[in-house]
């Protein structure tokens, strides 16, 4: 990895992107934790991601554009110091001990408004960073490192709760507060200057209709992830189903992180080369069963190993997307397309909590994992027969 960090400030996007993982890392969690305790309702916990992704879906077409137009740095480093503010306020509302949900509603819209302005250009700066030939590799240990913190930021964040639920959301804004100041020092080697005539708000849309394996890609991430959204009913797994208390919850939350970090680890050191549709389709359908065995599961050791794999199989799905992504659109689009690309991402992990938490306040929380897995194996074969290129798709280098 040598060869990565040689390459001119790649090692301060880095730093910046493993505080703001971190940090969004144990603020999920403590989130989660004190929204269930108190409410004890499922259908609380679907509202929580509703209320994240909403700013996403909102504020995509105007984010894509801002970052199409002006200095990405600038807008991620504005935007993380507003997820610090978010943050605190969550912290604040906790110390005083407020059972306010239209409170806590206030400060997660604030965290939510800022990640939906900064995502589009977040995605983008990386491949302004280093050269396209190492982008794989690049994004690839950037993923591995990162779910290694949110091994160490869940695990840390059921410690932190377990001493003080405020404490924990203050850690989380001390590490927003880091990655701004690392991300107010980065440079970019391009960006480009479009005037305002020039910027297509919906170009982003019109691209992606031309490019069926990129829309195949992150469609089917979208629709796997919707249904196969365990994670956001892990509060009622540890404290309802297998009853492990808030160590055993954060081990739970850590868990898919784990194995995301394995396989990312691996595919920074061996990309794929050949085959990356085969690949993909086999991949989301190994998470669909692993979902199932999930919801099945009353065993703390079992439920363990299918999050694991819950998150190894997810990563390589994650790696080709951010590829095809970002080295198959022109820099002047980026920002526009990674603007579609963060609503498919918030409709696959903030709506999909939002679906899971519905169901399971419906058919409670063991049918609804097993149904979404279900659906995801069901979508596999759907996507097959829609997005035939997808499927043949070999390598992932760019087209043009």
């Amino acid at each position: 990895m040598q060869t990565l960090f040689a390459q001119p400030f790649f090692t301060r996007y880095f730093i910046a992107r493993q505080f703001s993982v971190l940090a969004y890392s144990i603020e999920a969690v403590a989130v989660g934790w004190q929204i269930y305790a108190i409410t004890h309702a499922a259908l609380a916990l679907g509202f929580v991601g509703l209320l994240l992704f909403i700013p996403q879906f909102a504020l995509a077409v105007p984010a894509g554009v801002l970052a199409d137009r002006f200095d990405r740095r600038k807008i991620v480093f504005l935007c993380s110091f507003g997820e610090a503010l978010g943050v605190a306020f969550f912290a604040y509302l906790a110390w005083q001990h407020s059972h306010a949900l239209w409170a806590y509603g206030a400060a997660l819209l604030v965290s939510g408004i800022a990640r939906a302005t900064s995502a589009p250009a977040e995605r983008a700066l990386l491949v302004g960073i280093v050269d396209e030939s190492a982008f794989q590799r690049a994004s690839a240990f950037t993923n591995s490192i990162g779910q290694m913190l949110t091994i160490l930021g869940p695990a840390a964040a059921g410690a932190l709760i377990a001493l003080s639920t405020p404490f924990a959301f203050a850690v989380a804004a001390c590490a927003y507060v880091a990655s701004t100041l690392a991300y107010a020092s980065l440079r970019v080697r391009s960006q480009p200057h479009l005037d305002p005539g020039e910027l297509d708000p919906i170009g982003g849309i019109r691209y992606l209709r031309e490019q069926p394996e990129v829309l195949g890609a992150i469609s089917l991430d979208l629709f796997a992830v919707l249904f196969g959204g365990a994670t956001a009913l892990l509060p009622i797994f540890a404290t309802t189903i297998l009853h492990v208390g808030p160590l055993g919850f954060g081990l739970m939350r850590a868990a898919p992180g784990l194995g995301a970090a394995l396989v990312a680890w691996y595919l920074s050191r061996r990309p794929l080369e050949r085959g990356a549709g085969r690949a993909l389709y086999f991949c989301v359908a190994a998470f669909g069963i692993a979902t199932i065995v999930f919801g099945l599961s009353k065993n703390l050791a079992l439920s363990l190993v299918a999050l694991l794999a819950i998150g190894g199989f997810d990563m390589v799905s994650v790696v080709i997307r951010m590829t095809l992504v970002q080295l198959r659109t022109p820099d002047p689009l980026r920002g526009r397309v990674s603007a579609i690309e963060n609503i498919f991402i918030g409709a696959s992990n903030e709506l999909g909590a939002f679906e899971s938490g519905v169901t399971a306040a419906w058919l409670g929380a063991e049918a609804s994992v097993v149904l979404g897995g279900l659906a995801t194996l069901a979508v596999i074969i759907a996507w097959a027969f829609a997005f035939p290129q997808l499927r043949r798709m070999d390598r992932l280098e760019s087209s043009r």
